[in-house]
This record gives structure tokens, C-alpha cells and sequence, in this order.
């Protein structure tokens, strides 16, 4: 399945309800999930190897990472993602790994804050417009919410923004005000520094997702109630990974969203507290959205070809 049958299938709608359940499939031993191998070749980028087992299925998927392929006129995420029925170990399909990929993201992106955002927030703000930008964007707007979109390049936040009918932040600040917010930057340098977020507000920090990446500085992650995605992959690649280094965050500072889907975790506490949402991307959301896609292309009686 290419990008344009991976998006036909799937919705992004049944793309939060399809990590929605991972997460919980998780949290509760049903899906299993070895760590993340990276390959890394930086400053360019890196390499990805990422495995999961859940749902009857086997996926392993194999995604790159280089920020300056855009320059070059290549995409800064590329890759495949093969599925196997876990009883045979028969190869079932091959996916475009990107779409996969950004339908995922936009996915954890706005559940985490629809689950962790006070349910009186009104404003929302996606930072950054590349691909997976962009289909956070996609997803509020799918959910019905109004949300304003943001990036350095303004040609390319104004081209998101025209492509799926929200407005464009008139400033940074503006759309760091967002009650709601996701960053989806390279995580090269910080986003939000010391003193930016202010008391009621949710972040999703999806950009930093590998080692030596941070939107967040280190004060800004004291001042919040800190989630992630897994504690495994956060404290040795994600956004929490330079705390944890530290010593200024431990696991028991930390609560997986997949328990708090579960209903074994408490989520947001108080209208005045900050909640954060580190996402390194898992596997086992790859494999949810894959499976969906399947699903998807049966229901619209897209052929299968002979592997």
C-alpha cells in the first residue's frame, strides 16, 4: 500500500480510535514490544528498526530520519512497513512507512491532548507544518476542533493551513498560548523556554523522538505533570531523556498514557496544572494503524497482489 491507499483506508479518526486501543493493548501485556534500535549517522540523520507483536500480527518497520532532505528535494521520512500473521510468519503486506507513520503521530498527538487538556480548553495550536505537522492539524480539524497552525516557514504553514481550512498563527507566541498545543519540529532547538507555558495548558512534544533532541528546556519539564508513550524509549531518546540523565526525573515522575487509557493511572489533576506528553512513536502504533489499513482496504475492495 502506497501513501495515497495507506491514507484512503484509514481515516484520522479511526486512526486515534486504532491508537487508542494499542495504547491499552499495551498497558494491559497484550501487545509486546522490543525496544527501538537506532542506526544513526548524524548530523544527517538516522535509521530506525522497530518490531511489535499484537492482534494475531508481526510488524517490523524500517524508517529513516534526515532533516535536511528537504533541501535536497527528498522527504525527511522515508521507509517500509511489513506485516506478518504471527501464526505463520507469512509476509501479509507492505506499507508506505511515512503515511503510516504521520497518521500515527497526528493520532497520539491529539488523543494525548483531548485525554490530557482541561475539558474546558478551547484554543489549540499545532507548531511546525511538515508531514507530521500536518496531520495533527488534520486530526483536530477531523475531531472538530478549531486549531491554528504555526512554522518558521510561513509558506509552508500558510499551504497546511489552505489545504485543510485553519487559520495561521499570527505570531509563535500566539499559538504557544494555545490551550492545547503540539510541537512537531525537528527538535534541534528548544521550543518552549523557561517561563513559556502558563498554568491550564497541555503540550504534546512530538519532535524529539531520538537522542540529542529537546523542544522543552529543563525548567519547563519541572513546572509540569510529565506523561509519556513508553518510559523505555523516553528516558533514553525522548524529550525526558536529558532530565533523566540528570537525575531530575525518575520513572515514578512519569505515568504512560496507555495506563491512563486503561483507567490504572490518573490523568490531569487540576485545571491549573500543566501536562506534558513526551512521544517517541512505538511500534505497537504502527502495527494499530497497519492493521486498520488492512481492514480498510478489505472493506473497499482494493486487490491484494501476490507477495
Amino acid at each position: 500500500m502506497d501513501r495515497a491507499a495507506v491514507e484512503a483506508a484509514v481515516s484520522p479518526e479511526r486512526a486515534v480510535d486504532a491508537v487508542r486501543d494499542a495504547f491499552v493493548a499495551h498497558a494491559r501485556g497484550e501487545w509486546s514490544m522490543p525496544p527501538k534500535v537506532y542506526v544513526t549517522n548524524y548530523p544527517a540523520g538516522d535509521f530506525r528498526a522497530m518490531p511489535a507483536l499484537g492482534g494475531g500480527h508481526a510488524l517490523l518497520k524500517w524508517i529513516t530520519s534526515f532533516p535536511g532532505n528537504p533541501a535536497r528535494g527528498l522527504p525527511t521520512v522515508a521507509g517500509i512497513v511489513l506485516v506478518s500473521d504471527a501464526s505463520t510468519g507469512e509476509l501479509q503486506a507492505v506499507l508506505d512507512a511515512a503515511s503510516v507513520t504521520a497518521l500515527r503521530t497526528g493520532a497520539a498527538a491529539v488523543l494525548a491532548a483531548e485525554t490530557l487538556g482541561r475539558a474546558d480548553a478551547e484554543t489549540a495550536a499545532v507548531i511546525g507544518a511538515g508531514v507530521n505537522g500536518r496531520a495533527a492539524v488534520r486530526t483536530f480539524v477531523a475531531r472538530g476542533r478549531s486549531v491554528m497552525v504555526w512554522d518558521v516557514d510561513l509558506e509552508r504553514a500558510t499551504q497546511v493551513a489552505s489545504e485543510l481550512g485553519c487559520p495561521v498563527a499570527g505570531s509563535r507566541e500566539e499559538a504557544l498560548a494555545a490551550d492545547l498545543l503540539v510541537t512537531v519540529t525537528p527538535g534541534h532547538e528548544v521550543v518552549l523556554a523557561d517561563g513559556s507555558l502558563r498554568p491550564g495548558q497541555h503540550v504534546s512534544l512530538m519532535g524529539a523522538d531520538g537522542p540529542g533532541k529537546a523542544e522543552v528546556a529543563g525548567p519547563e519539564l519541572a513546572r509540569a505533570r510529565l506523561f509519556c508513550d513508553d518510559w523505555e524509549q523516553a528516558s533514553h531518546g525522548g524529550e525526558l531523556a536529558h532530565a533523566v540523565a540528570a537525575g531530575l526525573v525518575t520513572e515514578e515522575d512519569v505515568t504512560p498514557i496507555g495506563a491512563v487509557l486503561a483507567g490504572t493511572a490518573p490523568g490531569r489533576a487540576s485545571e491549573d496544572e500543566i501536562t506534558m506528553f513526551d512521544s517517541t512513536g512505538l511500534a505497537i502504533q504502527d502495527l494499530a494503524i497497519a492493521l486498520a489499513a488492512l481492514d480498510g482496504a478489505d472493506a473497499a475492495g482494493l486487490p491484494r497482489l501476490q507477495l
